[in-house]
């Protein structure tokens, strides 16, 4: 049985009519993901901010979502990790969780396995491609292999009359002030995606 692992930081950001929030909901990737030979699942990492300082930016409480810790890792095939941007770069909060790391790093108990990247940034600029490549440090000093889904979505990669987040690295969306939603092409994007890392992960595990 392959075990994939959906691992996000889920962003506080809402407005004050209580929108979702703008990174993907995870349920585009279960849609692909769940077989009966696949066991998927979606766990978030900690929040780093202290209680008065989440208060003040008006940070709603978080998702119910289960927390993982690091050794949880070593028990999946295969991951998607998705997180929002910080100046082009993954969120702190996901950073510190994978510092956290360091004993699976010296067994390489992840090395070998497959892990795909979905981001979420506030405008075109804002580092969708940025956020992926600088996220792929990570994966390699633990020796996993990154998936990115490349082209193999075809026609609409190349669309470029609607926004849409997302690169060859991985699927993507764009938060704007907080009120946008993923949009169609997006979220199709990211249910490809789930179905691309499924495949991979189960061929790796011998199971395909």
């Amino acid at each position: 049985m392959c075990n994939l692992q959906i691992d996000l930081f889920l962003p506080w950001r809402k407005l004050a009519n209580n929108s979702k929030p703008t990174l993907f909901s995870s349920d585009e990737f279960l849609k692909n993901l769940v077989s009966g030979s696949l066991i998927v699942l979606v766990e978030q990492v900690l929040e780093t901010l202290p209680e008065n300082v989440l208060t003040l930016m008006g940070a709603p409480p978080k998702s119910d979502v289960p927390f993982i810790t690091p050794d949880e890792l070593g028990e999946a095939d295969g991951f998607l990790f998705g997180f929002p941007t910080r100046f082009g770069m993954m969120a702190a909060q996901f950073k510190a969780f994978l510092d956290s790391t360091g004993g699976l790093w010296r067994t390489q108990k992840l090395a070998g396995k497959p892990a795909g990247i979905f981001i979420s940034t506030s405008s075109q600029g804002g580092g969708q491609e940025t956020t992926a490549l600088t996220a792929i440090t990570q994966l390699g000093h633990h020796g996993m292999i990154f998936v990115p889904i490349g082209y193999t979505f075809e026609a609409g990669m190349f669309e470029m009359e609607k926004i849409k987040g997302g690169s060859a690295y991985g699927a993507g969306t764009y938060a704007g002030d907080g009120t946008r939603q993923p949009s169609e092409l997006e979220l199709a994007i990211a249910f490809h995606q789930g179905k691309y890392i499924a495949g991979i992960a189960k061929k790796l595990k011998g199971e395909a």
